[in-house]
């Protein structure tokens, strides 16, 4: 049978053997659009969590509380914290909390700008794909955009200049991280007692730390522990370990000067066989037996300790109450149930050895430090362990004090995120300045770019120009100002002004130079938001369908 068809409305095509069909130019145009359907979808899913997290942004956003399956509530501002408690059920949402993810993991602040920016990059892919634009075009001129803004981060970028004894450009940069994420703790404003602490104990912890020829600071030295009580006056930085944990009997001494430590994770017991075994005690001659056995294995334990010199146990495991009433009356502290990472701390505070076995304890594996003692709080029974005055000077401990478990948590965050600002200042003394000075001057940079751009990669530009001002749009939305007269004023300035410091003025402080108002930010923080979030973008403009179990998603 013949058919007539127009070769204007049909494409010829043939299937996998060869036999050819025809498919009607309707027909080709709904299989051509189908993947561009699929990638809004993903796109709106995308900005869904990003809008979330928006109005978390800068020092004026506000708080999420999230109540996890047991009933459990967090109150928290932090891009990473919100993104990682909630149940997203999407498979391109859940690029976007690995995004935040992998910005904490390794820069440690920043982590809902990040968000903000690629969702913001994700909304005007939508509308360069309704104009006909190929998504992998819009993808190459979004990378063409984040080289340019990288290079005019690297150009308006200052060098700051700091010292263990001048320590006041790390400080401006632990108060710009602390300011937008303890709004609902303290002042945001830099004259807050409580404010100016934390930020010090924030620089002092990674200067302790750090090795400042190599721009190295490990970040394992650095224990951050908390206890609900007191108040975030009351926080401090301990140089030394604190331990929750007390002495294991409570006739033991409270206080050991140069104590010379015995770090254990084998158990003081008598030694078992590894298989299955059965003892049964018929006699009270058998009992009495067992009972010389197992005590004069307690103390050849405890001679063993004694002989290397040591005046302190801390073990791994516990021990029963006959060993620890034999470790009392041979006059040798001991500290039982110390968890696997606060040993391995200690070991490398006190700069001693962790022994599996009795039998390898010797002096020389010893840690070693001046006090070991317990502190008490307030009225309650509860203790903890400060060792202090160790071998390796170099381990700190934060202590954090709060009213409540949900303080002392944000705190914790908190104090996190501005060690890691202070880390990255360490690490490359590069910084640019916050408020969104600088994405507005990268966004000048970008559509000033595009005009040269002959290609259809100059509309990708442009959009990319303009999702980078979706950053000081949010910080003057979320500061109660108006978001698009506020943005206009301060682009229109820069450009006269020639002035890349001028950003939002979200402290109400009467200027729009952050250089002034002190808003420091790393430039390697703010140089991975951009290589990041157009990485991620990028995957997601590829990304046409979703198959699961072998099926493909309608």
């Amino acid at each position: 049978m013949a058919v007539n068809v127009d070769p204007n409305s049909a494409v010829y095509t043939t299937d996998e053997y060869g036999r050819p069909f025809i498919i009607l130019r309707e027909q080709a145009k709904k299989t051509r659009t189908h993947g561009i359907e699929a990638i809004k979808s993903h796109i709106l899913a995308a900005r869904t969590v990003a809008n979330i997290i928006r109005t978390s942004l800068g020092p004026r956003g506000l708080d999420k509380i999230m109540i996890s399956p047991d009933g459990d509530i967090t109150v928290t501002n932090d891009g990473a914290t919100i993104l990682g408690q909630m149940q997203v059920e999407h498979q391109i949402a859940k690029l976007l909390v690995q995004l935040s993810k992998s910005q904490d993991d390794e820069i440690g602040d920043g982590t809902t700008g990040v968000v903000v920016l690629a969702g913001a990059l994700l909304e005007q892919s939508e509308a360069l794909l309704d104009r006909g634009i190929h998504p992998i075009r819009i993808a190459d001129g979004f990378d063409r955009a984040c080289a340019v803004a990288v290079e005019q981060l690297d150009r308006i970028s200052d060098r700051v200049d700091y010292t263990v004894e001048d320590t006041e450009n790390l400080l401006k940069c632990a108060k710009t991280s602390l300011g937008s994420k303890m709004t609902q703790l303290i002042h945001s404003n830099s004259v807050s007692k409580e404010h100016t602490q934390f930020a010090q104990i924030a620089v002092d912890a990674v200067l302790a730390v750090a090795d400042l020829e190599r721009r190295d600071v490990p970040f394992d030295l650095i224990k951050v522990d908390g206890k609900v009580g007191g108040s975030l006056a009351d926080t401090k930085l301990i140089r030394g370990v604190l331990i929750d944990k007390d002495m294991s009997h409570p006739q033991m001494p409270r206080d050991v000067r140069d104590a010379k430590i015995a770090i254990l994770t084998c158990p003081f017991e008598p030694p078992r066989p590894k298989t299955k075994h059965k003892l049964d005690i018929t006699s009270v001659e058998e009992y009495k037996k067992l009972r010389e056995y197992e005590k004069e294995k307690f103390t050849d334990m405890i001679k063993k300790v004694k002989d290397t010199g040591a005046n302190l146990v801390i073990c791994q495991w516990g021990f029963d109450d006959e060993a620890n009433h034999l470790l009392m009356q041979n006059d040798l502290p001991a500290v039982r149930w110390v968890g696997g990472p606060e040993i391995e701390l200690i070991a490398i505070a006190t700069q001693g050895r962790i022994v599996p076995r009795f039998e390898d304890l010797s002096a020389e594996k010893l840690g070693r430090a001046g006090v070991v003692r317990e502190i008490g709080f307030g009225t309650t029974r509860d203790k903890m362990l400060v060792i202090e005055e160790c071998a390796n000077t170099r381990a700190v401990t934060i202590f954090v004090r709060g009213s409540n478990k949900m303080i002392v948590d944000e705190a914790k965050r908190a104090l996190h995120d501005a060690l890691c600002a202070v880390r990255n200042l360490v690490v490359d003394n590069r910084v640019v300045y916050g408020g969104g000075s600088a994405d507005i001057s990268c966004s000048i940079a970008v559509s000033k770019a595009a005009d040269e751009i002959p290609s259809i990669e100059q509309y990708a530009m442009r959009a990319f120009a303009t999702a980078l001002d979706s950053i000081p749009l949010a910080l003057a939305e979320n500061s109660g100002l108006s978001p698009i007269e506020t943005l206009t004023e301060v682009r229109s300035r820069q450009v006269n002004e020639n002035n890349p410091r001028l950003g939002i003025d979200c402290n109400d402080q009467g200027q729009n130079d952050m250089k002034e108002q002190l808003v420091y930010d790393p430039l390697i923080s703010k140089r991975q938001q951009y290589l990041l979030a157009t990485q991620l973008v990028r995957a997601v403009l590829k990304i046409d369908d979703v198959i699961t179990a072998g099926q493909a998603e309608d």
